[in-house]
């Protein structure tokens, strides 16, 4: 099925007008969805598709959502997990109101239908071992074979049930199993558990009880008690639905939700399972559920990415039964799109050269006012301090520079971002570029000359923080697994069923840890860096974008002592400037092929886009993006502006056809 129909709506929309329609399934009623994750972990970016869907559908139809924790399983769950799954969806931007439930509240009503399905004689506790469970189930090709307890009469059950209740059977020795098919098709109506035994302390019904319902029991009926009338899942559980209809026909429930699937989301480098985040966690691999680089939304927070951006990217991901893995430029063009509009500029280096300009005094400082945003006058300005001794970037300067180099060489002129015109003369033993400046070049008028290569960020140099710098440390982090390492991520399936009957996981443990040989060694680096001295009145969880390098947020934990700062998303290249040698060494073909991905890429850049991240070149922009001023603040020539909007427009007709 397509991700939409010919009205523009997807099949979960569709499907809902239908049901609200005249004679539809609601009966006129609203509709009321619900998002019931397992307090079992943090959430991650796949369930902020789940959260944006659910929510957002009942805010769409002027419905509800219920936030239901699915808490039937004592042996991973904890209040702290509740906590931050409230803390997540609520950041999301979305509300429960009076709508908060627990699976565990329905305790009661489940073992009542328990009961009732045993005396009705389609339910039988079984004896048998985990492993005769597993073998006797059969496979696909092969139908099951019964319980030797599965004609026990309905009084030999219930009695089993109740001891199973009451603590008198070990864990693994006995299990409650719905009476349907062993011969069916589908494996999952093949005598499913429905009850099994776990002595553990649940963190909300405590001791009280030693059975727990399986999900394939409980979820169902938990829809039905909440009046739930579009029950949202992933494919994963596209033929649980038989499982999910059956229990709901065999039992006296209040009403009859139904049951939709949906691709889950997947994205490119990124691990979706929690048994592997959980795993990352407890072998120390990183620094915690929020750590920056877990595709967790407590660790997308700490990285700086805004709950607009995630949301964005959920919209534009869209709703499809066509499983398909989304590439994570789209997830950084959506938080670049937000940070964007929304983060003042700041200077930063992070891998500093020395540089020492020769011709201006020790003792001279001057003071230079530069705007918040080149974009809005509204955003106020900031001091910076010029002085003779700063540090720029490390690959802002090269002794030999490969042809088309445009920043600082020696022999070579650069403009300091909203400084002085400065020419690098040679280079100490000890690696400190000595320059000279042009002390008119400081507000000149116009463009930048011609033998002046390009504008250069930079900072003030010194060992401490002082009133014209602030050192501090800056995160820079990268992919927790190399590239095209990304492991196939369990569904929740395949984690479900190793549940329902203990000794069922097949897969040896050396063998499903084998991704970790796959981590990226420099998916965190830390940088000593040096920021301008407007950051000392940082906030922590405050972004900014540092000009020519990217988007970055203060830490949680940043205090007045140790500013740090943690990178977000890098400013990506324009799609239309071509990488120096990048087809370098390839294959004619190799090199078509490129050149067609390329092709597509520009494709999906909005033209309104294509410019602002060349700060290195532009300051100010007008309302279409184009920009009008260069990067030291000059308004740009009307030969130079005619030039740009020609190229503005070519994107806007090439974006125009793909969309």
């Amino acid at each position: 099925m397509s991700t939409t129909e010919s009205t523009g709506k997807n099949f979960i929309q569709t499907a809902i007008d239908q049901d609200l329609a005249p004679g539809g399934r609601c009966h006129g009623k609203k509709i009321v969805t619900r998002f019931p994750p397992e307090p079992n972990g943090y959430l991650h970016i796949g369930h902020a598709k789940s959260i944006c869907l659910n929510f957002g559908l009942a805010k769409q139809y002027g419905g509800t959502c219920h936030l239901r924790f699915d808490d039937t399983n004592p042996s991973a769950e904890s209040d702290e997990y509740v906590r931050s799954i409230q803390e997540d969806v609520k950041w999301l931007g979305f509300d429960w109101d009076d709508n908060l439930f627990f699976a565990s509240s329905y305790f009661d009503q489940l073992y009542e239908w328990a009961e009732y399905l045993i005396n009705q004689g389609e339910a039988y506790v079984d004896l048998q071992t985990p492993d005769q469970i597993r073998i006797n189930r059969g496979n696909i090709n092969t139908p099951g074979t019964n319980s030797p307890n599965r004609e026990q009469t309905p009084e030999e059950n219930l009695r089993l049930f109740r001891d199973m209740r009451d603590g008198k059977f070990k864990e693994g020795e006995a299990l409650l199993r719905a009476k349907i098919d062993m011969a069916s098709p589908n494996m999952n109506m093949r005598d499913p558990p429905m009850y099994r035994i776990l002595h553990k302390e649940h963190h909300r019904t405590g001791k009280k009880w030693c059975i727990y319902p399986l999900y394939d029991f409980a979820h169902g009926q938990e829809d039905a008690i909440e009046h739930i009338t579009h029950s949202i899942c992933t494919l994963e559980f596209e033929n649980h639905r038989e499982l999910y209809d059956w229990f709901l026909a065999h039992l006296p429930v209040p009403s009859r939700p139904h049951q939709y699937e949906f691709a889950r989301l997947q994205v490119t480098n990124t691990i979706m399972s929690k048994r592997k985040l959980l795993k990352l966690v407890n072998s120390h691999s990183v620094r915690g559920w929020d750590d920056p680089r877990m595709p967790t939304i407590s660790g997308m927070r700490r990285r700086g990415v805004t709950p607009k951006a995630l949301r964005t990217f959920c919209q534009k991901v869209g709703v499809s039964t066509s499983l398909s893995t989304i590439d994570s430029v789209l997830l950084d063009e959506c938080i670049r799109e937000d940070l964007e509009a929304n983060s003042n500029r700041r200077m930063c280096v992070v891998n500093p050269v020395k540089v020492y300009i020769e011709t201006m005094p020790d003792e001279e400082r001057i003071e230079v006012e530069a705007p918040n945003h080149p974009g809005m006058p509204e955003a106020g300005s900031r001091k910076l301090y010029l002085r003779n001794r700063l540090v720029i970037e490390s690959s802002d300067f090269r002794i030999d520079p490969p042809e088309g180099f445009k920043r600082l060489s020696l022999g070579g002129k650069v403009k300091l971002r909203y400084g002085y015109v400065i020419k690098a003369e040679r280079v100490t033993p000890e690696g400190v570029v000595i320059c000279s400046h042009d002390p008119d070049s400081l507000h000149g008028e116009g463009s930048l000359p011609k033998d002046v290569k390009g504008v250069i960020h930079w900072a003030v140099d010194a060992e401490e923080s002082n009133e014209d710098v602030v050192r501090g440390t800056v995160n820079w982090y990268e992919n927790l697994l190399l590239p095209e390492s990304a492991p196939t991520d369990e569904g929740a399936t395949s984690e479900e069923e190793a549940s329902m009957v203990p000794g069922t996981a097949e897969v040896e443990e050396a063998d499903k840890d084998a991704w970790l040989s796959q981590l990226n060694p420099n998916s965190l680096r830390e940088y000593k860096a040096y920021f301008e001295p407007s950051m000392a009145e940082a906030k922590p969880m405050e972004t900014f974008q540092f000009e020519r390098v990217g988007y970055f947020v203060v830490d949680k934990d940043s205090t007045a002592d140790q500013l740090t700062c943690n990178l977000t998303v890098t400013l990506k290249e324009s799609g239309l400037k071509k990488t120096e040698g990048k087809h370098a060494g390839r294959s004619r073909k190799e090199a078509q092929a490129a050149q067609l991905a390329e092709k597509e890429a520009k494709k999906k850049i909005r033209p309104e886009d294509m410019f602002k991240e060349q700060t290195d070149k532009y300051s100010q922009f007008d309302e279409s993006g184009i920009p009008t001023h260069d990067a030291a603040g000059e308004k740009l020539a009307k030969s130079a502006y005619k030039k740009l909007h020609k190229e503005w427009e070519k994107q806007r007709r090439l974006y125009e056809s793909n969309h």
